[in-house]
């Protein structure tokens, strides 16, 4: 009898089991197929040129044999270029393989954040739910790939893979972590350079805190960080990319601008608290629960790691903040709101006696995603599309076919958006009848691609930050590097597509090495002379 018993209650527990498996499966599926589609949606809503276009211009860089630090100039890391190079080799240049290449990495993050609360005990319908929420909030508000968003999404995965790695004592995500954050360092310096300082540090006190005289996890994290770093040295050398290029452009440069943007940056209430409240407000449970946990004296092992957890978790915003306000972007950090509330969640329940918590943690995070999925994807704030008629877009299939669906309209033509395409197709007609060699400067990149122009720019993108000034101790190394290029590729003409971008070649170029020429509203042509 008691043996039936038995078996009865074994074949009840399978049972659970499986419809457990079969939940998360769907659960899985669904978070696939959501941050695919909102992603591929706002990716077509709208274009802001000077962000919108250059990862589609480096993508086709690399795919013609060019490449960041050798044959350009670029401040931003390479991973984005050759991830882009990678998808139009898959799949053709279009605009649909570059939007895919944002949603692909917004899946990856959506996905992997399920496993992450499931890994740490979340409840499975709550670990859904935030992945969603995160699936939401990340990469849709651009749509397209971005330095930024990469870089802070690869920070997230790898402070969750450490959080993953104390949790459960596994050394793999260590190893995991230190591979994530080199990722994200690859795809813009900050805030992974402060993330990786922190890393280092916490696994350190780590060891100290809980007496552990090993130091095998911390051979993992760093064979991670070699293992990463290995990977883009090997694609340097593969494609004769100088080391010293690379150190120049893309580490003691930035370290200039950011010097100085650190001199002029503005700490006041409406930049460090008002304008990342919800951020703020999503840390309250979590904070609660570390000071009930100190009050209560926690000494079992898992307590205390749990209490390291916690703190290190209470550090992360620090960072991911002081990043933004250095980036001077649009605020992009708000995908972190559901990750924290997650966290915050898992450890109320376990730790905390006040489950009215829990209702405070569904409040803010009912409001903070309904808030910034309006603002941020709806009315596109990040691309500077706020209070535009959407209605007045026009197909960018009138561009080019491999732009089709492409709703276009942007924050320079916002009324006017067919006018502005017209200025472009001139300008597109002007180049192609233009056969001696060539170069373009313009937050239009697209255009490099549709006239087949096989010159590269000697630029990424053209910005008052990735042009050095006259002032600048690297201006005459970005000279010498721009000249260099032009010299190389024989070029006898430079476009500027675009306002105000003549300002660009005035830095480099004596006036009297060239005639300028206005060929219409937006285009402008520099022939060069020898000097």
């Amino acid at each position: 009898m008691q043996l039936k018993i038995f078996l009865m209650q074994q074949k009840k527990l399978i049972q659970n089991l499986n419809k457990l498996k079969d939940k998360k499966f769907f659960f899985y599926i669904f978070i696939f197929f959501n941050s695919l589609i909102f992603t591929l949606y706002y990716g077509y809503r709208g274009i802001f040129p000077i962000d919108s276009f250059v990862i589609f211009n480096s993508g086709y860089n690399v795919l013609n044999n060019f490449h960041p630090f050798k044959d350009y100039w670029s401040i931003t890391g390479p991973l984005l270029d050759y991830l882009q190079f990678a998808l139009f080799l898959m799949f053709d240049v279009s605009w649909l393989s570059y939007v895919m290449h944002a949603a692909f990495i917004n899946t990856i993050l959506a996905i992997f954040i399920f496993y992450f609360f499931n890994k740490i005990k979340l409840n499975p319908n709550f670990s859904f739910i935030y992945a969603i929420a995160i699936s939401i909030l990340a990469y849709p508000s651009t749509g397209t790939p971005f330095v930024d968003h990469h870089a802070v999404i690869f920070c997230l995965v790898s402070t969750c893979c450490f959080i993953i790695g104390i949790n459960q004592e596994r050394k793999k995500y260590w190893f995991l972590s230190s591979l994530f954050i080199v990722f994200s360092f690859f795809s813009k310096q900050i805030p992974s350079a402060y993330l990786i300082f922190l890393l280092s540090i916490s696994i350190i006190f780590y060891k100290i805190y809980f007496k552990e005289k090993h130091f095998i996890d911390l051979l993992f994290f760093i064979l991670g960080g070699i293992l990463g770093t290995s990977i883009f040295l090997i694609i340097f050398f593969l494609n004769d990319v100088p080391i010293k290029n690379f150190l120049i452009q893309y580490i003691f440069y930035p370290m200039s601008l950011g010097d100085n943007r650190l001199d002029k940056l503005n700490f006041d209430f409406k930049n460090t608290i008002s304008q990342f409240k919800f951020i703020y407000f999503a840390l309250m449970p979590l904070i609660l629960v570390f000071f009930s946990m100190i009050k209560n004296k926690r000494n079992a092992t898992e307590q205390k790691k749990d209490l390291f957890v916690i703190v290190f978790v209470l550090i992360t915003p620090l960072i991911f903040i002081y990043g933004q306000l250095l980036t001077k972007n649009q605020v992009l950090i708000f995908f972190l709101i559901p990750f924290y509330l997650g966290i915050g969640n898992l450890y109320v329940t376990k730790y905390y006696k006040k489950k009215y918590l829990i209702f405070l943690i569904i409040f803010i995070f009912c409001i903070s995603l309904t808030k910034y999925h309006i603002r941020f994807n709806h009315n596109k704030k990040f691309m500077e599309l706020v209070n535009v008629d959407f209605n007045l877009a026009v197909n960018a299939k009138i561009i080019d076919d491999k732009f089709s669906n492409l709703k276009w309209i942007t924050p320079e033509y916002p009324e006017t958006p067919l006018q502005e395409i017209n200025y472009l197709n001139e300008a597109k007609n002007i180049l192609i009848k233009d056969k001696t060699p060539k170069i373009l400067i313009t937050d239009y990149q697209f255009l490099s691609v549709i006239i087949k122009n096989k010159n590269v720019s000697p630029n990424k993108w053209y910005d008052d930050l990735s042009v050095p000034p006259e002032e600048s101790k690297f201006f005459e190394q970005y000279k010498d590097f721009y000249l260099s290029k032009i010299k190389s590729q024989k070029i006898k003409n430079i476009y500027t597509v675009g306002l105000d971008k003549e300002k660009y070649i005035k830095v480099v170029f004596d006036k009297n090495c060239y005639d300028l020429k206005k060929m219409n509203k937006i285009l402008t042509k520099l022939s060069l002379k020898t000097c």
